[in-house]
C-alpha cells in the first residue's frame, strides 16, 4: 500500500495558484510575493479548508481567489494604519479590513509592503503585552 506525502502549506499555495485559469493567477501570486518580500520569515499556512494564510507572530493576512477578484484580508486591518487607502472592503468591521483586486487593479507593492510590516508591528507588540502580563500572574479576587 503506497502512502501518499502531505504537502506542505506552501505546496498547496503552489497548487492553487497553479490552477486558477484567468489574470487572479498572475494577482494572487504577485500578491504571495509581495508579503514574502516584504517579509522573508514569513511563515505560509493553509488554513479552513484551503485558505492561503501569512503567520508571523500571530496572523497577518489571509488570501482567498473569488470569481471576479482576488480578495486579501489583514486579520487586524481595523488596527492598522493605511494611509494610501489601500482597504477597500470589510471597511465596517471592528477587526478585519481587506483588500479586493480585480482584473486590471494595479498592486501598489510599496503600500502592500508597508501593511504587511504594520501588520507584523501590530503581532509583536500584542504578543509582548499579552507576555508581560501573563508574567504578572493572574489578577488578584478583591472577593471575600
Amino acid at each position: 500500500m503506497k502512502t501518499q506525502k502531505m504537502k506542505s502549506p506552501s505546496q498547496k499555495i503552489d497548487q492553487l495558484i497553479s490552477e486558477l485559469d484567468d489574470w487572479r493567477r498572475d494577482t494572487f501570486a504577485e500578491l504571495r510575493k509581495v508579503i514574502r518580500e516584504a517579509d522573508p520569515d514569513v511563515i505560509e499556512e493553509w488554513k479552513w479548508m484551503g485558505t492561503p494564510v501569512w503567520y508571523h507572530d500571530g496572523i497577518i493576512a489571509c488570501a482567498n481567489a473569488h470569481k471576479g477578484k482576488v480578495k486579501l484580508t489583514f486579520n487586524q486591518g481595523a488596527s492598522l494604519p493605511d494611509p494610501k487607502s489601500l482597504f477597500n472592503a470589510g471597511l465596517e468591521g471592528n477587526q478585519r479590513r481587506a483588500i479586493d483586486f480585480c482584473e486590471n487593479d494595479k498592486i501598489k507593492k510599496g503600500a502592500l509592503k508597508a501593511l504587511v510590516l504594520a501588520a507584523i508591528s501590530y503581532n509583536r507588540a500584542v504578543s509582548k503585552n499579552s507576555k508581560s502580563k501573563s508574567k504578572t500572574g493572574p489578577a488578584k479576587s478583591s472577593k471575600k
